[in-house]
C-alpha cells in the first residue's frame, strides 16, 4: 500500500524443487568396514537456533556438533540474511564434544536388561553460555549441562628456578626437598641444612626469590555434567520426550502412559494420559509418539498404533484421557488385510513451526494434518508404496515394524522422511507443488534420483485439498534398483531456519544443503 493506492500482487506459483548437495559426513565408513552395533546412531536433533546438533547412539553416547560457518562471517550474518544478501557458504559443522549419557543397567525386580541405547534427545533453553539437553533410553531420562570450564594451571612457581643452589635444593624454599637427617630415637636435629630454625627471621624486604604461585586459566575444556535423573516413572519403554514452550516442563511417553515433569523436580511426575485398560486383554492400541505444541504450553498431541492422532488440552482436566480432537483417516472399503493395522501404526509425529499442522509417518506414507480440520489429512505422500507386494516378506523379517522418523522445514514448505537402502524422500507441501525428490545418504545424494511424477493425482473439495504424491509403481523402484532392507535411514532432522538436512546411515552422519 502506497499513498492509499493498493497494488495487487502478482500470483506466486509453488516454490521450485530444491537441488540438494552434499555438505559433510562424520564417521564415514571405508569399503568393507564392519559397523559396530554400539556406534549406530539412534537419535538426531538440532537446537532451536540450528547452531548445534546432537546425536545419540546405541552405545549410550551423546555427540555434539557446533556450526562453524556463522563464526566466519562475524556477528552480522543474520543481519545480512535479513537484507537478502547472498552468502556463498553453506552450513558447516564440526565436532564439539561427546559424553557417556547412559550405561547398561539391569532391573532386578523384573529380571530385565535395560540397554543403554539413546532413544531421543531434546534441546532445552540455553543459559549463561551453557547448553542443556535431555536424553533418554528405555527407562531413564537425564538432564545434561554442557559448559566450557577454564582449566587452571600454575604458571609461576613460588621459587625462582634461577636461584637454585647446591644439588638442586633451593635454599630459600620453605618446602625444600633436601633429605632430613633423623636421629636414632626418631627425632631430628634442631638445625638441619635447608630448614629454618625457630629463631629464623626474614631479612628486611623479604626474600626476592620467594613469591606466591600464580594460577592462570588460558585454556578451556568442555565438561558435561548430569544435573538431574528422572527415573522409575515408566513401566514400559519410553518412546518420546518433548519440551514444553514454557521452558519449565516436559513430557515423556511410553506405550501406555504420558507423564508430565518439571525440569527442576526429578523425584515426581504427573500422569496426564493413561490408556492402560483394566484388563490387558482389552488393549487395542498403544501410544507411539507424543509432542508438545510449539507455541501453546497447554496443548500436546500423541499418536497411536492404530493410525490416529489425538490432540489434548491440559486445561480441560487433570487426567487427559478424553481428547480435544481426534485425527484419523477413514479406511477405504474393501482394502482391509492382515497387514492393515500394522502399516497404519504411526511411528513419528512432528508439529510444524507455526503449530498449525502436524506431520505423521506411518509405514507407507507421510500425512500432513491441519489441526483445524479433523476430517482427514490435507496431504498424503507415498513414501514406499512399492513395498506393498512384499509385506509378507517384510513381516517375516520384522522390517514391517521399523520406525521411521519425519521432519518439516522451518518454513513449512517441505517435509522429509527416510526409507530403505539409505534413501530419504523430500516432498513439497505448498499448494500446487509437485516436488518429490529421492536422495541417497552418500557423497553423491542424487545418484539414485527417482523421477517425479509428471502429474500428481488430486482431489479438491470446497474445504481443503488432498494430495497424494509419490512413486506408485509396484516394481523395485522407479530406476529399477534393488532395495536393501538391512540398510535403513530411520533418523533425520531438518535445520530450523535453513534448507539443510542431517541424517543417519548406520554409524555415519550425513549432512546436505540446498
Amino acid at each position: 500500500m502506497n499513498g492509499g493506492d493498493e497494488v495487487a500482487a502478482a500470483p506466486v506459483g509453488p516454490p521450485q524443487p530444491l537441488e540438494w548437495k552434499f555438505s559433510q559426513v562424520f564417521g564415514e565408513r571405508t569399503a568393507g568396514e564392519e559397523v559396530q552395533e554400539v556406534d549406530i546412531i539412534s537419535a538426531i536433533e538440532f537446537d532451536k537456533t540450528g547452531d548445534h546438533l546432537a546425536t545419540g547412539d546405541r552405545g549410550g553416547r551423546v555427540v555434539l556438533f557446533e556450526r562453524t560457518d556463522t563464526k566466519d562471517h562475524g556477528g552480522y550474518r543474520r543481519d545480512l540474511e535479513r537484507m537478502d544478501c547472498p552468502i556463498s557458504r553453506h552450513p558447516e559443522f564440526r565436532y564439539k564434544t561427546e559424553f557417556q549419557s547412559h550405561e547398561p543397567e539391569f532391573d532386578y525386580l523384573k529380571s530385565l536388561e535395560i540397554e543403554e541405547k539413546i532413544n531421543k534427545i531434546r534441546w532445552c533453553q540455553t543459559a549463561n553460555g551453557a547448553l542443556f539437553l535431555l536424553s533418554t533410553n528405555d527407562k531413564t531420562i537425564k538432564f545434561w549441562k554442557v559448559q566450557e570450564k577454564k582449566v587452571k594451571k600454575i604458571s609461576d612457581m613460588n621459587v625462582d628456578p634461577s636461584k637454585a643452589v647446591g644439588n638442586g635444593s633451593v635454599a630459600s624454599s620453605s618446602n625444600s626437598n633436601s633429605t632430613k637427617s633423623y636421629l636414632a630415637n626418631g627425632g631430628w636435629p634442631e638445625k638441619s641444612y635447608g630448614y629454618p630454625s625457630n629463631d629464623f627471621t626474614f631479612p628486611p624486604g623479604g626474600i626476592p626469590s620467594l613469591h606466591l604461585p600464580v594460577v592462570t586459566s588460558n585454556e578451556t575444556s568442555l565438561v558435561a555434567r548430569c544435573r538431574r535423573v528422572y527415573a522409575h516413572a515408566h513401566d514400559y519403554h519410553i518412546n518420546s520426550i518433548s519440551n514444553n514452550s514454557d521452558g519449565e516442563t516436559f513430557i515423556s511417553a511410553d506405550d501406555l502412559r504420558i507423564n508430565l515433569w518439571n525440569l527442576e523436580i526429578s523425584n515426581q511426575s504427573f500422569n496426564i494420559v493413561d490408556v492402560k485398560p483394566t484388563n490387558m486383554e482389552d488393549l487395542t492400541e498403544v501410544i507411539t509418539s507424543a509432542e508438545f505444541h510449539p507455541n501453546h504450553c497447554n496443548m500436546l498431541a500423541y499418536s497411536s498404533s492404530r493410525g490416529s492422532i489425538r490432540l489434548i488440552d491440559l486445561r480441560q482436566s487433570a487426567l487427559c484421557d478424553s481428547h480435544a480432537k481426534l485425527f484419523e483417516e477413514q479406511e477405504a472399503p474393501g482394502s482391509r488385510s492382515f497387514f492393515t493395522e500394522i502399516i497404519a501404526s504411526i511411528s513419528d509425529i512432528k508439529f510444524a513451526k507455526d503449530g498449525r499442522h502436524i506431520l505423521s509417518r506411518d509405514y507407507m506414507t507421510l500425512k500432513l494434518w491441519d489441526i483445524n480440520m479433523d476430517s482427514g489429512p490435507v496431504a498424503t505422500f507415498q513414501v514406499q508404496e512399492y513395498l506393498r507386494p512384499k509385506l509378507c516378506d517384510l513381516y517375516e523379517n520384522d522390517s514391517i515394524f521399523d520406525k521411521f522418523e519425519c521432519c518439516l522445514s522451518g518454513d513449512g514448505l517441505r517435509v522429509a522422511t527416510g526409507s530403505y537402502s539409505n534413501l530419504f524422500r523430500v516432498f513439497g507441501c505448498a499448494l500446487g507443488s509437485a516436488e518429490a525428490t529421492t536422495l541417497e545418504a552418500s557423497k553423491n545424494p542424487m545418484r539414485r534420483q527417482v523421477q517425479t511424477p509428471s502429474r500428481p493425482s488430486r482431489s479438491l473439495s470446497s474445504i481443503t485439498r488432498v494430495v497424494r504424491r509419490g512413486t506408485e509403481s509396484p516394481g523395485v523402484d522407479a530406476n529399477g534398483n534393488s532395495f536393501d532392507f538391512t540398510t535403513k535411514l530411520l533418523h533425520l532432522a531438518w535445520h530450523p531456519t535453513e534448507n539443510s538436512i542431517a541424517c543417519a546411515a548406520a554409524n555415519s552422519l550425513y549432512m546436505y544443503y540446498a
